[in-house]
């Protein structure tokens, strides 16, 4: 190499999300594939924070918000919105009691952080956006990070500053962002980012043909989440089996095998075929084929349900962010909301005796639809890195 000739080297990246739930980690899965295609030569590390903790602490942090979402929902709400609320100062009690916690059962996280250098961090959880922050503020790292939010709404959890860059969901979540601080310069409206595969067209009928569904009928799909644990699913499935017209109706139960196990004993009415599906990295070809998308309105589902163009059923969203998600669908045109399981079937039946209404939903949710939302945060934080440089 010539004297005076400097090398470049690779951008070395971290993505930090959190297991609780399944969302954030997918939300991470689908930047780290976008920046591997987008700059392969770059070295990229994914982790989940929750891997690096006390076992205990990881345990109670999961569980704890996924038992609020299941079995105390309006408890849920009533935090969800005490949190994002204006404060007093920077850093209220409360926050030093969490991160005091937080700093005690995520020295193996801080540890990793302190030792290796990074040319960028992103966040698509706030848990880690908060360590960095804290960990900047006290002159122990300098190292940039940005955040991907991961709902249709923008939270006060997620603002962290130290942050160069927020990428948000839609423009109503930029100008909330704008409204906790951030420069409107430092926010991209990218929307949710979705895995790559979901940025490829997807054919109707050759979905359905190549999974063996029926041709003659409504296909309707019930999503139960990647871990199978998000509310009443076999009491859905049941309410989706009385729908007076004859439907396919197809369940994704996730990795839970206890509950496939379950939905596989309840009878189906003749009228109807059903089929449930373990764990499966095709989902998308299901939403392709498609006629109705039956879920509760997590920020990931939704985001790949509009990719799709699939019409949406929300059944009971929990209060915060997935009644946030779906007010904000319904104020676009692009789902329908089921407050009460008895009602489910009669929405169902409504809507698919409705070709019109059906079309309409579907070019509403085309309309809102980010399916490249993954790329568009790959390549302006590659931008924030080579500029950097």
């Amino acid at each position: 190499m010539p004297k005076g000739v400097e090398t470049i080297q690779p951008p070395r990246i971290l993505l930090l999300s959190a297991s609780v739930g399944v969302g954030h980690l997918r939300a991470a899965e689908a930047v780290e594939l976008a920046l591997r295609e987008t700059a392969p030569d770059a070295f990229i590390r994914n982790l989940d924070v929750m891997e690096l903790t006390n076992r205990a602490f990881g345990r109670l942090y999961a569980r704890g918000y996924l038992g609020l979402m299941n079995r105390a929902p309006y408890v849920h709400g009533y935090f969800y919105d005490l949190f994002d609320r204006p404060v007093r100062a920077p850093v209220t009690r409360s926050d030093r009691v969490r991160m005091a916690l937080q700093w005690v059962n995520l020295r193996r996280f801080v540890q990793i952080l302190k030792a290796e250098l990074w040319d960028l961090i992103i966040n698509t959880h706030f848990l880690p956006a908060e360590i960095v922050a804290s960990l900047r503020r006290q002159g122990k790292i300098d190292t940039p990070q940005v955040t991907v939010t991961t709902d249709f709404d923008t939270h006060r959890m997620w603002v962290h500053p130290p942050c160069e860059h927020y990428f948000t969901a839609t423009e109503e979540g930029s100008r909330y962002l704008q409204y906790w601080g951030v420069p409107v310069a430092d926010v991209s409206v990218t929307g949710v980012p979705i895995h790559p595969v979901f940025r490829r067209p997807k054919d109707k009928a050759a979905c359905a043909a190549k999974h063996g569904l029926a041709t003659d009928r409504p296909i309707v799909l019930q999503m139960a989440g990647g871990f199978g644990v998000v509310g009443p699913i076999e009491k859905l499935y049941a309410a989706l089996l009385q729908t007076e017209r004859p439907i396919e109706l197809v369940v994704a139960a996730g990795r839970n095998g206890a509950i496939q196990a379950r939905l596989e004993r309840i009878p189906t009415p003749p009228r109807h075929r059903a089929r449930v599906l373990p764990f499966t990295t095709e989902i998308d070809e299901y939403m392709a084929a498609a006629d109705l998308v039956v879920s509760k309105p997590g920020g990931l589902t939704v985001a790949e349900t509009l990719a799709r163009g699939a019409v949406l059923v929300m059944v009971q969203p929990v209060p915060g962010q997935e009644s946030r998600n779906c007010d904000y669908l319904l104020e676009n045109g692009a789902a329908v909301k089921v407050s009460a399981l008895p009602l489910l079937a009669y929405k169902v039946d409504s809507l698919l005796a409705d070709p019109a209404r059906l079309a309409g939903l579907r070019a509403n949710a085309v309309r809102l639809a980010r399916p490249n939302a993954a790329f568009d945060v790959a390549v302006k934080a590659l931008q924030f890195v080579r500029k950097k440089k």
